[in-house]
């Protein structure tokens, strides 16, 4: 029997290291070879950036099929930003679950909040910077953005912190490597509970109390 993968969600404000983290996460996966583990590829209406590739970064679709499929509430969880759709896809995550496989998504707090309507049992993850000074000099430290887009990326970071209460867990991204313990120790966690063991392990445990 093929045990149910985890659903995961991860948000950050921009510059916590959220990206990064997910990245190290699903490579030490695959360096240990435990249950499989990848991020969500979501669909979206916006054109394909150089170096995209579609149904690698995301599934790029019409405007016109994006909304069918929000008629026939195919999405988890979508949004519009800048006059673009981004949707996931309900029957795409539910069947990589039924494969074993723990699905992380890649979300902001709104997201997750649909999410969790239709899906109680998802795991939330919000990954914290240490501080709002710090937050500041990783955004300035990249190099990419004017005064203005940092001040508005600081801004959206403190809307973005006030929701932390509607996580389960809150990961500090302080130290990385330890940042890193702490959201494996969550991922193996969900791992561990009781419906997954018992689903995993039934002929074991069916054994022990005969």
């Amino acid at each position: 029997m093929t045990v149910s993968g985890n659903l995961f969600i991860l948000s950050a404000p921009s510059g916590a290291g959220k990206s990064s983290l997910i990245k190290a996460l699903l490579e030490q996966g695959e360096q240990e070879s435990t249950r499989p583990m990848q991020v969500s590829v979501s669909h979206t209406t916006r054109e394909p950036r150089p170096g995209e590739n579609n149904g690698e970064h995301y599934h790029f679709v019409s405007v016109e099929s994006f909304k069918k499929q929000i008629k026939q509430n195919a999405f988890y969880e979508h949004a519009e930003v800048f006059g673009n759709y981004y949707g996931t896809s309900e029957a795409a995550i539910d069947a990589q679950l039924a494969q074993g496989i723990d699905v992380f998504l890649d979300i902001d707090w709104q997201g997750a909040q649909q999410v969790r309507m239709k899906k109680p049992s998802v795991t939330t993850i919000f990954i914290s910077p240490p501080s709002k000074k710090e937050l500041e000099s990783r955004l300035r430290g990249r190099g990419q953005d004017s005064e203005d887009i940092i001040a508005d990326r600081m801004a959206q970071a403190q809307g973005e912190c006030s929701h932390f209460q509607e996580f389960d867990y809150i990961v500090i991204n302080d130290n990385f490597a330890q940042a890193l313990v702490d959201l494996t120790t969550i991922v193996k966690n969900q791992r561990l509970k009781r419906s997954q063991q018992v689903a995993q392990h039934k002929v074991l445990l069916d054994e022990l109390i005969c």
